[in-house]
């Protein structure tokens, strides 16, 4: 089952658990009734709320880079994540993943290099359509973009190489510039197993920027059963054995960054990497790191960068 099918079903028992509070009340109050419209979503946001008490729990000792999240900011990254993932995991991956096309614009003459291009790559259990509003914004700006999915879902993190290689290769020939690499959560590791993978693969791309990516690990994934999942876990085995074979400058072409209110990845230094250029993001939650301005800006700067 794709990613985008299993989201569809989701919105569907969304929907009916609506129009049974409507059905169940209806007889009683009519107000009652149509409060479930309000009601069903906000109790949604509510089940996303022990995600960040965990959070909380797990790094409520701060560091000097890092400090402790404080109430205000995770009341305020709670209820700005349960938004972003509601409209992600709701609309954009389960009906509108295909909605935006790759866009590989031809070159005006073949030795004359186009804009530099970027190749989106989205985390666990997401689908391309993750990058809906990058999509539109790389297009309006000029920048060739292939945004990819990762599917099976559930496949170890390796054999998503080939989707990264296939990537790079088709915006590297549409622009004659080796593209900008974003990667969101599980995503920045794909791209690290497809850097290991390909023998030319540090020489075909320009920057990595990863978001929120767990580079060490993640404590929640202390629970995962899947086979990604498991290759998440804090310095699993997997994780351990892809920083003894990567070269030192590797970490030098990478943007990481990295915020103390991320609910998915955490302690926050998990989502760092030696030698690479770690950006301090407060307040942040996961998803919506992706979508936060500055990241944003940083990342258009980059594609302007010589």
């Amino acid at each position: 089952m794709t990613n985008a099918l299993w989201q569809r079903w989701l919105v569907a028992a969304h929907w009916l658990l609506i129009a049974a509070w409507v059905a169940g009340f209806w007889a009683r109050s009519p107000w009652l009734a149509l409060s479930g419209v309000a009601v069903v979503p906000l109790l949604s946001r509510l089940c996303m709320a022990p995600q960040f008490v965990l959070m909380a729990w797990v790094c409520r000792q701060g560091t000097t880079t890092t400090p402790r999240p404080r109430p205000g900011q995770l009341l305020r990254a709670w209820w700005a994540e349960s938004g972003w993932a509601a409209l992600v995991f709701g609309w954009w991956q389960p009906f509108r993943h295909q909605a935006l096309a790759d866009w590989l614009p031809q070159r005006a003459a073949a030795d004359a290099p186009a804009p530099r291009g970027v190749v989106l790559v989205h985390g666990f259990l997401c689908n391309r359509g993750f990058w809906t509003p990058w999509m539109a914004l790389l297009r309006a700006r000029g920048h060739a973009f292939v945004a990819v999915t990762l599917e099976p879902a559930f496949d170890p993190i390796d054999r998503y190489c080939g989707a990264i290689d296939a990537a790079v290769r088709r915006v590297s020939e549409a622009t004659g510039r080796a593209p900008l690499v974003v990667a969101h959560s599980m995503g920045g590791l794909a791209v690290r197993a497809w850097l290991r993978a390909a023998p030319d693969g540090d020489a075909r791309v320009y920057r990595v920027v990863t978001l929120g990516a767990p580079h060490h690990g993640t404590w929640p994934a202390r629970w995962a059963h899947t086979a990604n999942a498991r290759q998440l876990q804090l310095n699993s085995p997997w994780l351990s054995q892809l920083r003894a074979q990567e070269p030192p400058a590797r970490a030098a072409a990478f943007v990481c960054w990295y915020s103390n209110c991320d609910n998915v990845v955490y302690p926050p230094a998990a989502a760092m990497l030696d030698g690479a250029d770690n950006r301090f993001i407060e307040g942040a939650a996961h998803v919506e790191m992706a979508f936060h301005p500055r990241v944003l800006r940083d990342c258009l700067d980059l594609l302007q960068t010589p």
